[in-house]
C-alpha cells in the first residue's frame, strides 16, 4: 500500500538522529586532514544531497553537477566548520546555495530547454528491487503536487530525517513554520493517498 510510504515517526525529527553524530564527528575528523574520515563523510551523504538537488533545482541533467559542485565547496570550505550544527544541515545549506547559484548563472544565459522533472531524478538516485520501492515512487509522484515550499519542508524533516529547527534555520523561516508546513503536506498526502486507494478497495469488493 502506498500509505506504507509515509514515514511513521513524522513527529520525532526534534531528536537528535545518532546517524548524524557519526557524520559531524567524520567531518571534524576530515577538517583535521583525516582521507578516512573524507570519505564516509561523502558516501554518507551523497544520496541525501542528490535528493534534496533533484527537488530544488527541476533539472535532473543539472543534479549530478549541483551534487559534485556542493560537496568541492563543503571540502573547501572544512576548516570553517565547527560541528555546531549536524553535518547534514550544514552540507545541505552549501546544496541550496549551489542550486541558487545555478538558478542565478540560468537566467544571465539563454535556456535551451527546460525539463521540470526532478521526481525522474530522485527516482534513479533511489535503491530498485527492494520492497517498498514501488510505494517510494508514488510517494515521489504525490510529492509533486504540493506547493514547494511545503514539499521542500516534507522532504528536510520526513525523507532526509533533519530536526525541525535545523530545517527551519535552512529555510529561512520559524520552526512553527516547518511544522505548520510539515503537517498541511502530510495531510495533502494521506488525503491523496486515500483518493488514490479507494478504486482499489471498490474493485475488491465487486471482486
Amino acid at each position: 500500500m502506498i500509505s506504507s510510504a509515509l514515514p511513521a515517526s513524522w513527529d520525532t525529527t526534534d531528536k537528535v538522529n545518532p546517524a548524524d553524530e557519526s557524520i559531524t564527528s567524520w567531518a571534524l575528523a576530515a577538517r583535521g586532514g583525516d582521507a578516512d574520515a573524507v570519505e564516509r563523510f561523502v558516501r554518507a551523504l551523497h544520496r541525501d544531497v542528490l535528493r534534496y538537488v533533484a527537488h530544488l533545482c527541476g533539472d535532473p541533467q543539472s543534479a549530478d553537477d549541483l551534487v559534485q559542485d556542493t560537496f568541492l565547496r563543503a571540502l573547501g570550505s572544512l576548516h570553517r566548520f565547527e560541528g555546531r550544527s549536524s553535518a547534514r544541515a550544514w552540507l545541505l545549506s552549501i546544496a541550496r546555495r549551489a542550486v541558487i547559484d545555478s538558478y542565478r548563472y540560468a537566467a544571465a544565459r539563454p535556456r535551451l530547454h527546460d525539463v521540470p522533472d526532478w521526481q525522474l531524478t530522485v527516482e534513479l538516485a533511489q535503491p530498485r528491487d527492494l520492497p517498498g520501492f514501488d510505494d517510494g515512487v508514488a510517494l515521489l509522484e504525490l510529492l509533486a503536487s504540493l506547493p514547494p515550499e511545503r514539499r521542500e519542508a516534507f522532504v528536510l524533516t520526513q525523507m532526509l530525517g533533519l530536526p525541525y529547527a535545523e530545517a527551519a534555520e535552512l529555510s529561512g523561516c520559524p520552526i512553527g513554520t516547518v511544522r505548520s508546513r510539515v503537517a498541511r503536506a502530510r495531510a495533502t498526502l494521506t488525503e491523496l493517498i486515500e483518493q488514490a486507494e479507494e478504486p482499489v478497495a471498490a474493485s475488491a469488493l465487486v471482486a
